[in-house]
């Protein structure tokens, strides 16, 4: 039991190094005793025990230990093997409380290997209370008993990766996803250049790194989230499409100022952004990209590029010759006339003033009027007049000057008075074989049907003179185009299909029976026939002989009575010129004409009689 005991103490001790956050370790320096420790001395053993608990007034050597326990190896009971044994060290996994209460115990060993815990084998106890604070310096202590003195030193520190006052503060150095820090003196963490937070695991991004719109998985990055971008993420990304726009806000499109739309493509200041407005023309803005030009007198068009010319109204009158200027024109008269459209006549017919034999009449106004010969016109009949110069023939006709009139000589393929009729050159039908035409200039076109072909239609066309047909297919001509006729294994309209055979000669035989089949079918129907006849015929003579061996007049009477009774082919058999139960080839002919192949009854007449 004792053993057991002591086992589960060193277990607890394993545990504890494992999960300890310090160690408090005790020396024995020296013990002196005098009382005797082992009854024989050569083979004398002893180990030292130590229980560390919390802090009691009055300290019971009784378990448990709550803060540890432990001991030193079995040694031999000489001042040099205590002096200069292990110290025992007391792993605990807790906020060191500083004051604790100490028990040391010294103890024979009944063999060199084995620890006991028989009081009988106990050589002195000591008990005390103590405060230590961490650290790696040992104290120094005595203790005087009745017959022993013990002298002994001890301290408590921390366990790898704690720190503090109490051992509390666990701090591991690290650089990998979890963390990037190293450990000060009091467990404090110190993060890795480039790293921040309470592990040292945000990431320090670049200096000029939006905090709010960016963020970065290294040090010294910078990604942007969604909706803003540029190098420090302070760009917002404008709506897709915005042209002349801004943004304050990710996908925004605020336009700037001259623009509309939703797109802000739409110039709303056309007029200061392009100045289409030319030769001093006013420009006015409409919307949505739009203008109107005002324009200066003497101007026109759209953008007030064209320049009036007054002249085009003919503003002269009475041959005076027209001078554009600058929103207005000047008329240079003929002589016998002035005013500011040569209006005013100050001729008489005395002045000669009819050019070209025309005749001068006098009016009641005081002017003068010519009469021009035919080809001349103009109030002095000073221009020659020319027919053909207003174009009066069309589709390229030429114009002939006849004098009272004008003649038109058409190009071919139009006729008329001004060559203004298109000759139908469709209407003589030149397409044969129910060809279409389509009139043209001075020609037409035929669109033939299928088979025919040339400008006509006449000439005969090979739909099959290409061979689409593949594999040996033969090619037919059809109104619908080649036709091919595949040999047997293909398909398709080009007999470029394999096809793959089916065997299904249970349906074949079926749904299709050969003569042959009809013909045995037919024989041993008749056979059949002929066995039922054969059977009726020998029962009746059976009964014709037993009738004899009876015979009297009753039984020829009653035997000519059922003679008399027979239908006709039964009394036949009966009175017929060969004998009793004749049966005539009519009657085999009769039955065998349900036969199915519906050959003629004569045919199978012959050979399906009984005699």
């Amino acid at each position: 039991m004792a053993h057991i005991h002591l086992r589960y103490l060193l277990a607890l001790a394993l545990v504890n190094v494992v999960l300890s956050s310090g160690v408090f370790e005790l020396k024995i320096n020296s013990f002196h005793t005098a009382q005797r420790i082992c009854r024989r001395h050569r083979d004398c053993h002893i180990f030292f025990r130590i229980c560390l608990k919390h802090p009691e007034d009055v300290i019971s050597a009784e378990p448990p230990c709550t803060f540890g326990t432990g001991h030193t190896n079995v040694i031999r009971a000489d001042h040099t093997s205590i002096s200069s044994s292990a110290p025992i060290r007391v792993p605990f996994h807790f906020k060191w409380p500083g004051t604790f209460s100490l028990i040391i115990e010294a103890w024979n060993a009944e063999s060199p290997t084995e620890y006991t815990d028989n009081q009988n084998n106990l050589v002195s106890r000591l008990a005390t209370r103590r405060r230590l604070a961490i650290g790696e310096d040992w104290s120094q202590d005595v203790h005087f008993g009745e017959q022993s003195e013990l002298r002994y030193s001890y301290h408590v520190f921390c366990d790898e990766y704690y720190f503090g006052d109490g051992c509390a503060e666990y701090c591991r150095p690290r650089d990998d996803t979890l963390g990037h820090y190293t450990c000060d003196e009091e467990g404090n963490r110190i993060c890795l250049e480039g790293w921040k937070g309470n592990y040292c695991s945000e990431p320090i991004c670049s200096a000029d790194c939006s905090e709010k719109h960016g963020y970065c998985e290294a040090p010294g990055g910078c990604t942007c989230r969604m909706g803003w971008q540029g190098p420090s993420c302070k760009e917002c990304v404008r709506y897709p499409g915005c042209l002349h726009g801004t943004c304050s806000q990710p996908w925004q499109c605020s336009c700037q100022e001259g623009w509309g739309g939703l797109f802000c493509d739409q110039d709303l200041n056309y007029c200061t952004n392009h100045k289409p407005c030319a030769n001093g023309a006013t420009c006015t803005n409409t919307g949505q990209g739009s203008y109107t030009c005002t324009c200066r007198p003497g101007y026109g068009g759209t953008n007030c590029e064209l320049e009036t010319n007054e002249c085009d109204s003919n503003p002269c009158k009475n041959g005076g010759s027209c001078n554009d200027l600058e929103n207005d024109y000047s008329c240079t008269c003929p002589q016998g006339f002035y005013g500011k459209n040569c209006e005013i006549i100050a001729m008489t017919c005395a002045d000669g003033p009819c050019f070209n034999g025309g005749t001068c009449v006098e009016t009641t106004t005081g002017g003068y009027t010519c009469r021009c010969p035919p080809s001349y016109t103009g109030s002095n009949c000073e221009k020659k007049l020319d027919r053909c110069s207003n174009r009066p023939c069309l589709n390229g006709g030429e114009c002939l000057d006849l004098g009272q009139s004008v003649l038109c000589r058409c190009q071919a393929g139009f006729t008329g008075a001004n060559c203004q009729v298109n000759i139908d050159d469709c209407a003589s039908t030149p397409c044969q074989n129910a060809g279409t035409c389509q009139d043209g200039v001075n020609d037409y076109t035929c669109s033939c049907t299928l088979g025919y072909t040339g400008k006509n239609c006449s000439v005969r066309s090979d739909a099959c003179g290409a061979r689409p047909c593949q594999n040996g297919g033969t090619c037919f001509t059809h109104f619908t185009g080649p036709v091919c006729q595949c040999p047997k294994g293909f398909m398709g309209p080009s007999c470029e299909f394999t096809l793959q055979p089916s065997f299904k000669p249970a349906l074949r035989q079926t749904s299709q029976p050969s003569s042959a089949t009809l013909t045995v079918s037919c024989v041993l129907a008749a056979l059949v026939l002929v066995l039922a006849a054969g059977i009726v015929l020998l029962r009746r003579r059976r009964r014709g002989l037993q009738g004899r061996k009876q015979l009297n007049d009753s039984a020829v009477y009653n035997d000519l009575e059922t003679v008399n009774n027979l239908g006709g082919s039964e009394r036949e058999a009966f009175l017929g010129p060969n004998g009793m139960f004749k049966i005539s080839n009519g009657t085999a002919r009769l039955s065998l004409s349900l036969c199915p192949d519906g050959r003629d009854e004569a045919d199978l007449g012959s050979g399906a009689g009984l005699r």
